[in-house]
């Protein structure tokens, strides 16, 4: 037996026990003729003690012991004279009467404690190290839980679990597909599943009226830190449902998740905002709702005063900072600096202190008077010692930059706290989306989303002024999931791909399997897929979605720790009939 119990596990109602106890060896300190060694396993640390007493034989073994040994003890509960209330079993120690090694180890690249030395390249190379580590371990867990209780509300609601094919067709719309080539059809090439889209609704066709799926999905896009190239999704569909059925169904799941795993309760409805108010007030379609600083726009009242800046621009526009008349020079330097970022976009910051006494002072000050100031504070809702933050240009970039500049600017007043959540829904997005490159239209979602049934008209007059039956939701600024509620009919389909300049042909060569199921009897279906992995670093209150996957990749796409993606041999290759062509 290599335990009797975990090293998480032993309390003070456990004295005088005979254990036995396995695991890593986290610390060794020795103080005077007595040696403590902390011992580690999933479920916790235990301290382990070699008394003064110790027999020759145990000392020699312990002479030997090191950092990440792997050691089996047996030994005596008791009392621990100096007690640790940080450590669960802090209150016990274990007399230790015999020590087995089990396996030794090197000396580890970094510390393996909650706090490492290991920065992110070093730890991702030795990630099985890494998730040693409380924090990894403790992520790893959340996203267990969240799977269970998932899987749990799901089927109570009549959901079942269809697995769904990893080798499909390539059908090239939206992010790059990752290809594989087959051996067997030479010349030919599967491609890994971007969403199990396609086959969710040909289940629907099928009559398994509830789907649900926790599955990997793949695409070949650029990375960062909400981005992996192979990702999980909580892949959703019903049949017989309109779009209210799908958002309540969800929003039930999110309250039950909230609950089961934050301990959260939400009586409301989720706040729903539409695409052109998440635009106006947030210049974003994820809006960050923890906290206000709405966008309001002055351009009409800006202009006209001989400040070239302002008069020459689609749009001027800026948010209220409360309380912050106060900011030094300083300060000011500094958003103006970030404002002017690449990533941000902005040409400048124009400033307005609303100071306690009522006085008005900005960068501004030449072109325009105190009462103008006054009129934009009113318009912007200020009051006296507030700070107005104005950008101003072509009204798309502005209202990014702006969102960029208002999100900084909940960072540093503290506005976002990760204990906070703010969920809402995002609705009556654009069907379509004009590419000035390609001068064509393409689908804001993807071709098989429904438009809004009053606007099945525009698709002969203003195919651009089209909303979709499309939803996404969003907690604390992230995206966790959209869906939409799909076209099932085979004109409806047939005038959106016109409008795609998507041809008849093309359309059969891409979806043609698709289109025929469609052929024998599609009901009214929708459905949703939500980022498993942002959502679990959202409830864990981190940024990267890499602390909540056990093996992931760095920002190159590549597994730093197995060496992929790597190059294959010429046999291969010719099996393949693939030829490589380094540039």
């Amino acid at each position: 037996m290599y335990r009797t119990h975990t090293c998480g596990e032993l309390r003070i109602n456990d004295v005088d026990k005979e254990v036995t106890l396995s695991g890593w060896i986290q610390a060794v300190r020795k103080l005077g003729g007595m040696t403590f060694i902390t011992l580690r396993d999933r479920y916790g640390l235990t301290q382990l003690v070699f008394d003064e007493n110790a027999s020759a034989e145990l000392k020699n073994k312990l002479e030997e012991l090191g950092r990440e040994y792997v050691i089996k003890v047996n030994g005596k509960v008791i009392e621990r004279s100096s007690k640790n209330p940080k450590m669960p079993t802090g209150e016990i120690e274990i007399v230790v009467s015999d020590v087995e090694i089990l396996n030794k180890s090197d000396i580890p690249p970094f510390t393996i404690e909650n706090e490492t030395d290991g920065g992110d390249e070093l730890r991702m190379k030795y990630r099985y190290l890494d998730l040693r580590r409380n924090p990894v371990r403790e992520n790893l867990e959340l996203r267990h839980r969240m799977g269970q209780e998932i899987r749990k509300f799901l089927d109570d609601e009549k959901f079942m679990e269809i697995e769904t094919p990893y080798l499909i067709k390539s059908t090239p719309e939206g992010a790059r597909d990752f290809i594989v080539p087959s051996r067997m059809n030479q010349g030919e090439f599967y491609a890994l599943p971007q969403s199990p889209q396609t086959f969710k609704q040909l289940l629907m066709v099928s009559g398994f009226d509830r789907y649900f799926q926790i599955v990997k999905c793949f695409r070949d896009e650029d990375l960062r830190a909400d981005r992996q190239p192979e990702f999980t999704q909580i892949d959703c569909e019903m049949s017989f449902v309109d779009q209210e059925d799908v958002i309540n169904t969800f929003e039930k799941l999110a309250k039950y998740l909230f609950y089961e795993i934050k301990g959260v309760s939400f009586n409301d409805d989720f706040p729903r905002i539409s695409y052109d108010d998440a635009m106006k007030y947030y210049g974003s379609d994820k809006p960050d709702l923890r906290f206000g600083m709405k966008f309001t726009e002055i351009t009409d009242i800006a202009q006209g005063k001989g400040f070239k800046v302002f008069d020459s621009v689609e749009y001027i526009g800026g948010i209220v900072a409360e309380n912050c008349a106060d900011y030094s020079r300083k300060q000011l330097d500094q958003l103006t600096a970030f404002v002017q970022k690449p990533q941000v976009g902005a040409k400048g910051l124009v400033y307005v202190k609303y100071n306690a006494d009522g006085t008005f002072k900005s960068s501004v000050d030449k072109f325009f008077t105190p009462e103008d100031l006054k009129t934009w504070a009113d318009s912007m809702n200020a009051k006296e010692g507030d700070l107005l933050l104005i950008l101003a240009g072509k009204r798309e970039d502005t209202l990014n930059a702006l969102n960029e500049l208002r999100l900084e600017m909940g960072n540093t007043l503290g506005l976002r706290d990760k204990d906070s959540f703010a969920p809402c829904w995002v609705v009556d997005f654009p069907l379509l989306e004009w590419d000035e490159e390609e001068q064509r239209y393409f689908a804001k979602h993807h071709p098989f989303t429904s438009p809004k049934t009053e606007d099945i008209e525009l698709f002969e007059t203003d195919p651009g002024k089209m909303r979709a039956n499309a939803y996404d939701f969003v907690i604390n600024g992230v995206e966790i999931g959209g869906g939409s509620i799909r076209i099932f009919n085979a004109d409806l389909q047939q005038k959106m791909f016109r409008a795609l300049g998507i041809s008849e042909e093309e359309a059969n060569e891409k979806f043609g399997f698709l289109l025929s199921a469609f052929k024998y009897g599609a009901p009214p279906h929708g459905g949703i897929a939500f980022g498993f992995d942002r959502w679990c670093s959202v409830f864990g209150g981190s940024s990267s979605i890499r602390d909540y996957i056990a093996f992931p990749k760095n920002n190159a796409g590549r597994d730093v720790m197995i060496d992929s993606p790597s190059e294959i041999d010429e046999k291969q290759l010719n099996e393949l009939s693939l030829k490589v062509i380094k540039k």
